[in-house]
């Protein structure tokens, strides 16, 4: 379904092809076809094999097969990197080294075929960024080769470890049929043909049909250890769908079509939405941040001024106190912070942590804002230099603001009052054209 999604969104099913043939010669083929599932047109990608008896795999050949292969370098580096954390979590549920992790016959064919089809998908559609959301794991249990057992099976949830989960429970009243499917993908124990359901770059959940009929009202499974691994190994965040421009919109089917459900996947291909440069050649703030929380009773207040220099520092783009009352009454400050997302969220925290009492950090992300361009225009006050924040929309000036350092600089040089500086700084910024309404510098 995840393959389906991306052939639709515009990668080459040819170029595809030939990436998974590249891994396994004349071993499987890509066909395409155009279906509908609960009303929508969607596209829907089978994994034929071609061969009747194709040897056992392990995670050591076909890591060996990966680094031979004739792949673009992404392609190779993405697909390595899905295998190997399928390897480690089979490996860790069943006691074994991930060296000694086996693919049976046909599902290492399959296995290859969905990774490395996935991994050259994203590469030709440009993702360089890939988001995903929790991952539904469906409820219920499945007859696998080892026997009964409940869903998540043990390396799905394994996988899942540290990514925000949901169980994908269907709205009550809708019972969902038995799923077969007419080819199976087998690890050490026998999964069928996994599905995936997907947002923006990268499926936003895994997605399959179990191996036996769930009890009315259960959804079955609907993650499995290769699609776990795909959001895992190629997503870099869990959250809704970042702010982008929208480039392109995949489809993709699965085999049965569900009441209560539409059995597709949907891709987002886009643009990350980010500030443009302003005026003066300085990068605007991000369009997407992050902001961090904590609330703290018990901290000198002279240190604050401190602490707001330190988070500043750390990579935050701005820091305020909030007065707050907490439980038993007692006075206590929120320390806010917005800062980029990634790294320096994370640099940001660990400052909040290092200086101050607070024994943890709360995270709200992402957050979308619309921002100003900004530049900075020196005026002359007195003979002294005074920098003047301009903020405008890329025509007109909507704000022009004197630095208050400067001014406080320029006011013990020449001696004057500071109000009187900030006055002098305003008017000559005004005669400079630097005024609400200008046009921008």
């Amino acid at each position: 379904m995840l393959l389906g999604a991306l052939v639709d969104a515009g990668a080459d099913l040819k170029q595809i092809q030939a990436a998974v043939d590249a891994v396994v010669p004349g071993s499987v083929r890509l066909t395409r076809a155009e279906v509908v599932r609960g009303g929508q047109r969607a596209t829907k990608v089978d994994v034929e094999p071609l061969v009747d008896d194709p040897p056992h795999r392990r995670w050591t050949t076909i890591r060996e097969m990966l680094e031979q292969a004739a792949l673009d370098e992404v392609t190779r580096e993405r697909a390595l990197a899905t295998f190997a954390r399928l390897a480690e979590a089979e490996g860790h549920v069943h006691g074994t080294s991930p060296e000694d992790v086996h693919f049976h016959e046909v599902g290492a064919l399959d296995s290859i075929a969905d990774v490395v089809g996935v991994c050259e998908g994203l590469r030709l559609l440009g993702a360089g960024t890939v988001t995903a959301t929790a991952i539904a794991l469906g409820e219920g249990r499945i007859r696998a080769a080892h026997g009964d057992i409940p869903v998540p099976v043990p390396a799905v949830a394994q996988l899942a470890v540290g990514w925000p989960v949901v169980s994908g429970a269907p709205t009550a009243g809708h019972d969902h049929p038995p799923h077969d499917h007419g080819h199976g993908h087998q690890h050490e124990h026998e999964h069928e043909r996994e599905h995936a359901h997907g947002n923006d770059d990268e499926p936003e959940r895994t997605v399959r049909s179990p191996a036996s009929a769930p009890a009315a009202r259960q959804v079955g499974e609907l993650a499995t250890p290769t699609g776990v691994a795909l959001v895992r190994a190629l997503a870099s965040s869990a959250g809704p769908m970042p702010a982008m421009t929208l480039a392109a919109v995949g489809i993709g089917a699965g085999t049965k079509d569900l009441p209560g459900r539409p059995n597709v996947v949907r891709v987002l291909v886009g643009e990350e939405a980010t500030a443009p440069l302003s005026g003066g050649g300085v990068p605007g703030t991000p369009a997407e941040v992050v902001q961090l929380e904590a609330n703290v009773d018990d901290l000198d207040p002279r240190l604050w001024p401190g602490v707001l220099a330190q988070v500043l520092d750390a990579g935050a783009l701005d820091a305020w106190l909030s007065p707050i009352l907490m439980k038993k009454g007692r006075p206590a400050h929120t320390l806010h912070a917005l800062c980029p997302p990634g790294s320096a969220a994370d640099a940001v925290s660990a400052a909040i942590l290092a200086h101050t009492t607070t024994l943890g950090v709360r995270q709200h992300a992402p957050l979308h804002r619309r921002v100003l361009e900004r530049s900075w225009q020196e005026v002359d006050v007195d003979g002294q230099p005074v920098r003047i924040k301009v903020a405008h929309d890329g025509t007109t000036v909507r704000q022009a603001t004197p630095e208050f350092d400067d001014v406080a600089t320029a006011a013990a040089t020449l001696g004057l009052p500071e109000r009187v500086v900030l006055d002098l700084a305003r008017r000559a910024a005004q005669e400079s054209g630097l005024e609400p309404g200008a046009p921008a510098p």
